[in-house]
């Protein structure tokens, strides 16, 4: 049995053009996968933006906010399994967990815009006056990226409770999805590997 496997292990090791990201691709191939790629991505985010804009977000209560922002957690790593579960089985794994990223990160960020945006709404002095959904955007961005301009800042205890759980949880997204997806591309070439080698 353990013949087997150092059989297996040998078997990807001598097959490193397998291994590769898209190398069984001809570079016009190539090209097209990752113009379909950045079109399918930015076309997702525009279309998650657009949704942020334009859905009616004038009438919440502080529970409202709480259970959207549970929510929209809740959606988010729902979307992140998917995207996880896209990744093992495509056929170009890399590029799908470039589209994952570019995607998990905007909607991570526009999630905390929705928060601020609603609790600016609820209560007035949450960040010293009403936020525009362009000002939480900003807000929510410069939290994520920990820029921190000063020109937004949380005022009452419940907005700075929501800002630093951001806070916690941009170490945890960055840490933990990143490698998700980097250990579902891994997970993907072992997979392929091994296919080839039988």
């Amino acid at each position: 049995m353990v013949h087997g496997e150092e059989e297996t292990t040998v078997s990807a090791t001598e097959a490193p053009a397998q291994l590769a990201p898209n190398s069984d691709l001809s570079l016009r191939e190539r090209r097209r996968l990752v113009i379909v790629a950045v079109v399918r991505t930015g076309l997702t985010i525009a279309l998650v933006v657009a949704i942020y804009f334009l859905l009616p977000l004038d009438h919440s209560s502080s529970a409202g906010v709480v259970a959207e922002l549970t929510l929209g957690v809740l959606v988010l790593a729902g979307i992140i399994a998917w995207q996880v579960r896209s990744i093992v089985g495509s056929d170009h794994p890399t590029s799908r967990a470039v589209e994952a990223l570019a995607l998990s990160v905007p909607l991570y960020v526009l999630l905390f815009a929705t928060t601020y945006y609603l609790m600016a709404r609820t209560n007035e002095s949450s960040f010293g006056g009403l936020l525009s959904r362009s000002d939480a955007l900003y807000f929510s961005t410069t939290v994520f990226t920990t820029v921190g301009f000063g020109d937004i800042t949380a005022k009452t205890e419940a907005a700075r409770l929501v800002v630093t759980l951001q806070m916690w949880l941009d170490l945890v997204f960055l840490g933990l999805v990143v490698r998700i997806v980097v250990n579902a591309i891994k997970f993907n070439q072992r997979r392929r590997a091994i296919e080839s080698s039988e």
